[in-house]
C-alpha cells in the first residue's frame, strides 16, 4: 500500500528538521576530527545506511585521508586517483553505485584492509561555495534497497554544510595555532628584553649615573623630562625608562613635535572623528594609542603655546577629546618628554608654559654631549662597528689605533648620532677588516674628502665687559663655526650638511635658528 501524500510531507519535514539540527551541531564544533565523526554519524542515521566516511583531499601529497571507522584514531590514506572517492573528488560529480564490486572504479583494497564488505554506496563531492573541492562524502550500504534520488538530495545539503564547517574549523584551528606561536615568540622576545634592561652604551660616570637613576625609578610612573643636545640619545634613554618600567608590555609611542605642523597637531595628538571634513576618516590620536603605556614627546620645546595648553589640559584631566568629538575619552599615559632647548630660558622668553614645564619635569635627566664623555667613544664606536658589520655581512672588523685616536679627538657636534653615522659609512666603504685613517676619505664626494677635523683651539677671549668667556659660549662658537663651514661646503644644501654633521635635518634647522644662521 502506497504512502499517502500527507505521510510523505511529514517525512520530508522531519528530514529537514533533522538536517537543520545537524547543521547547528556542525556550527558549534571546533575540532576537525570531532566534526568529521559528528557528520558521518548523523549522515549514517539520516540516510538509513550502515556506515559513512568523509575523505579530505591532501593536495600537496595528492592523497585522500579519512578515519578507518567512527571513534578510531587510525587514519586511512590512499592516492587521490583511486576508488569511488577519488573519482568523485576529481570530477566533482555525484556517484551512486548500486553494486560496488561490479564497478571498475571501486577500490576493493580498502575493504580488504578494513575487513568490511561494501555492497552499494553514494559519493558526494565536498565543495566550497567558490567551487574548490575539499574531498568526498561517502555513505555505504543502504539497509533496505539502494540509494535513490531523495538520498542524493539530502546528502548534497549535508555535504555543502559539512564543507563550510570543515573549512571554518580548519581556519579557526590555524588561527589558534598561529596565536599560540605568536604568544610563544612574544614571551621569548620579552624574556630577551627583560634580560637586557637598557640599550645605553657607556662607562663614563655621567652615563652610569643616568642608568642608576633609570633603575631607581623603574617602579614609578612619574613624568620625566630629558634634556641634551641633538644626537645625544634622548629617545634611547626614554625607551630604556619605558622598557624597565611597570608599563614595559604596554605601548611606547614616540612623536617628534618639531616635525608636526601646527594644523595637524590636535588631530595627531588627540585623534579625529568622522565627518569633521569631507573624506576625513576617524583616527585614534597618539594619547589614545599610548593608553596604559608611555608617550614620548620629542622636541617638546618647539610646540606653540596653544599646543602646550592643550597638552597641559590632558595631563590635568587625564581625558582627551577627539577633533569633532563631544565625549571625553579617559587615558592613562606616562609622559616622557625631551628638548635640546633650555626650557627655563624659553619660560623667561614667554615661549614655554611654566606650569607645563613643572608637570613634565618631575624627574630631570640631562644627556651629556659626546665631547664631554670622550672615554665612551671607543666603546660606542666598537658597539656600532659590530652591529653594522653584522648588518652588512662584513664579518669581524676592527679600528686601527690611529683611527681610534682620530675618533676620540673629534668634537662630534652631532654627538652619538654623528658617530653612529660615521661608523656606518666606514663599514660600508672599508675594503679590509681593519679600518684605518685612509678609510676616512672613502665614499666622500670630491671636494669633501677631508679627514675628520681635530678640535681647533678656541681662544679664551674676554667678553666686551671684560669678563672671561664661559665654556658654554666657547662650545657654541665652535658649533656655529662648524655649521657655517659645512653649509658652505654643501653649497647651502641643508639635507647634505645635516648628514655630514650627523644631525637630522630638523636638528640642523633648530641649531641654525638658535645661532641666527640663515
Amino acid at each position: 500500500m502506497a504512502a499517502s501524500p500527507q505521510t510523505g510531507n511529514d517525512q520530508k519535514s522531519q528530514k529537514l528538521a533533522t538536517i537543520l539540527r545537524i547543521c547547528e551541531k556542525m556550527s558549534e564544533q571546533r575540532d576537525v576530527s570531532a566534526l568529521l565523526d559528528l557528520v558521518a554519524r548523523e549522515a549514517t542515521l539520516l540516510l538509513d545506511a550502515d556506515r559513512s566516511s568523509i575523505f579530505i583531499l591532501d593536495r600537496e601529497r595528492n592523497e585522500l585521508w579519512s578515519k578507518v571507522a567512527l571513534g578510531s584514531d587510525e587514519i586511512l590514506r590512499f592516492s587521490a586517483d583511486k576508488g569511488i572517492a577519488g573519482a568523485c573528488t576529481s570530477t566533482g560529480q555525484v556517484i551512486n553505485v548500486r553494486d560496488a564490486y561490479n564497478d571498475r572504479r571501486f577500490n576493493s583494497e580498502i575493504d580488504i584492509r578494513t575487513g568490511y564488505r561494501t555492497r552499494n554506496l553514494l559519493a558526494m563531492p565536498l565543495e566550497k561555495s567558490d567551487g574548490t573541492i575539499l574531498g568526498a562524502f561517502e555513505v555505504l550500504n543502504k539497509r533496505r534497497g539502494t540509494f535513490h534520488g531523495e538520498d542524493e538530495e539530502v546528502l548534497r545539503i549535508l555535504a555543502a554544510q559539512a564543507a563550510t564547517a570543515i573549512e571554518t574549523t580548519k581556519f579557526i584551528g590555524d588561527l589558534t595555532r598561529t596565536q599560540e606561536e605568536l604568544a610563544i615568540q612574544n614571551a621569548q622576545l620579552w624574556r630577551e628584553v627583560e634580560s637586557r634592561p637598557h640599550h645605553i652604551v657607556g662607562n663614563s660616570p655621567q652615563i652610569q649615573q643616568i642608568l642608576r637613576l633609570v633603575e631607581r625609578i623603574q617602579d614609578s610612573t612619574v613624568n620625566v623630562l630629558i634634556g641634551g643636545e641633538s644626537g645625544t640619545g634622548k629617545e634611547a634613554i626614554a625607551r630604556a625608562i619605558h622598557f624597565t618600567s611597570l608599563r614595559a608590555r604596554k605601548p611606547f609611542i614616540a612623536l617628534n613635535c618639531a616635525a608636526l605642523p601646527e594644523n595637524l597637531l590636535e588631530s595627531e595628538l588627540f585623534g579625529i572623528e568622522r565627518g569633521v571634513a569631507t573624506g576625513v576618516q576617524p583616527r585614534m590620536g597618539h594619547f589614545q594609542a599610548a593608553d596604559g603605556g608611555t608617550l614620548f614627546l620629542d622636541e617638546i620645546g618647539d610646540l606653540s603655546l596653544t599646543a602646550q595648553a592643550k597638552i597641559l589640559r590632558v595631563l590635568q584631566e587625564r581625558v582627551v577629546e577627539r577633533v569633532g568629538g563631544r565625549v571625553g575619552v579617559p587615558v592613562d599615559v606616562r609622559i616622557l618628554s625631551a628638548s635640546n632647548k633650555n626650557l627655563e630660558e624659553e619660560i623667561r622668553q614667554n615661549r614655554f608654559r611654566e606650569d607645563l614645564y613643572y608637570r613634565l619635569k618631575v624627574i630631570h635627566i640631562v644627556m651629556p654631549s659626546l665631547r664631554d664623555i670622550r672615554e665612551d667613544v671607543p666603546l660606542l664606536a666598537n658597539h656600532f662597528l659590530d652591529a653594522f658589520a653584522r648588518e652588512h655581512n662584513k664579518g669581524r672588523m676592527q679600528f686601527s689605533p690611529g683611527l681610534m685616536r682620530r675618533l676620540m679627538d673629534n668634537p662630534w657636534p652631532g654627538n652619538v648620532r654623528q658617530l653612529q653615522n660615521e661608523v656606518r659609512r666606514l663599514v660600508v666603504c672599508a675594503r679590509r677588516p681593519v679600518i684605518t685613517e685612509d678609510d676616512l676619505f672613502e665614499g666622500l664626494p670630491q671636494g669633501l674628502q677631508q679627514p675628520i677635523p681635530a678640535p681647533a683651539p678656541v681662544p679664551v677671549a674676554a667678553k666686551s665687559d671684560g669678563r672671561p668667556r664661559t665654556l658654554k659660549s666657547a662650545v657654541e662658537d665652535l658649533e656655529r663655526q662648524m655649521i657655517e663651514q659645512t653649509l658652505a661646503s654643501a653649497n647651502g644644501n641643508q639635507q647634505r650638511a645635516a648628514k655630514m654633521l650627523g644631525l637630522s635635518r630638523q636638528g640642523l634647522i633648530n641649531k641654525m635658528k638658535r645661532f641666527g644662521l640663515s
